[in-house]
C-alpha cells in the first residue's frame, strides 16, 4: 500500500484514516464516503487528512489496495493440497476457491471492487501482485514453460475472477457460488487454451 507517510505516527494516522472510511462504506454505502465524514471518525483534524489523502479517489485507492493485500495474506495460508499437482482443473478451483473465500468473507472488498461501478478501477499494481500469486500456485504444480507470457496470462485469470465476481455481485446483490463456479469454468477453458498448446 503506497502512501505518503514515512514516519510511525504519520503511518498510524494513516490507518486511522483507513480504519475510518471502511467503517463509514462497511456501515453505509461508498458514496457516503467524503474526506471530511472521515476526518471526523477518525478523530483527527481535517487539515491531518488532506495532508496524507489529498482526495477521496486517492482514499479508495489505498482501502482496494489494502483489500488486495490481505487477499494475498489469506491465500497463502491455505496451502495447496500435494495430491492436485499436475491437475489443471484442480490447480485452478483451488485459486478460484481462495480468492473466493477472501471477498465472500470481506464485506469492504464487496463494497469497494466487486460492487463498485464508479472509478477508480483496481490499479495495475494490485493485478500484478494478484496474477504474480496466481502464477507461483499454477508453477508449484503444473508446468507453464510453453505458455507465452505467462505473467501476462495469469494477470489475466485474476481479471476473469475479479470480473465474474463482480458480476455477479452485481447480479445477485451478494457474491456467492454461482460467481465461483463460473469463475472457475472460466479459468479452467482460460488456462487449457494456453496449456494444451
Amino acid at each position: 500500500m503506497d502512501t505518503l507517510a514515512k514516519q510511525s505516527r504519520s503511518k498510524e494516522r494513516i490507518s486511522k484514516i483507513l480504519d475510518a472510511a471502511i467503517n463509514i462504506i462497511e456501515e453505509g454505502e461508498i458514496d457516503d464516503l467524503t474526506l471530511a465524514k472521515v476526518a471526523q471518525i477518525s478523530g483527527l483534524k481535517r487539515t491531518s487528512t488532506y495532508k496524507f489523502i489529498p482526495t477521496v479517489d486517492f482514499l479508495k485507492k489505498l482501502i482496494i489496495s489494502k483489500c488486495i493485500d490481505e487477499c494475498l495474506e489469506s491465500f497463502s495460508k491455505n496451502a495447496l493440497n500435494k495430491t492436485n499437482a499436475g491437475d489443471l482443473v484442480k490447480v485452478s478451483n483451488y485459486i478460484v476457491y481462495n480468492i473466493y473465500e477472501y471477498f465472500n468473507s470481506s464485506l469492504i472488498s464487496q463494497k469497494i471492487i466487486l460492487g463498485n461501478t464508479v472509478n477508480p478501477p483496481i490499479d495495475s499494481n494490485s493485478i500484478h501482485k494478484l496474477g504474480n500469486i496466481i502464477q507461483e500456485t499454477y508453477e508449484e504444480s503444473i508446468n507453464l514453460d510453453n505458455v507465452f507470457n505467462k505473467q501476462g496470462v495469469c494477470r489475466v485469470v485474476a481479471q476473469i475472477i475479479l470480473s465474474i465476481f463482480s458480476l455477479n455481485t452485481k447480479e445477485s446483490g451478494k457474491l456467492n457460488d454461482i460467481g465461483k463456479i463460473e469463475a472457475s469454468r472460466a479459468v479452467i477453458a482460460y488456462m487449457t487454451s494456453w496449456t494444451t498448446k
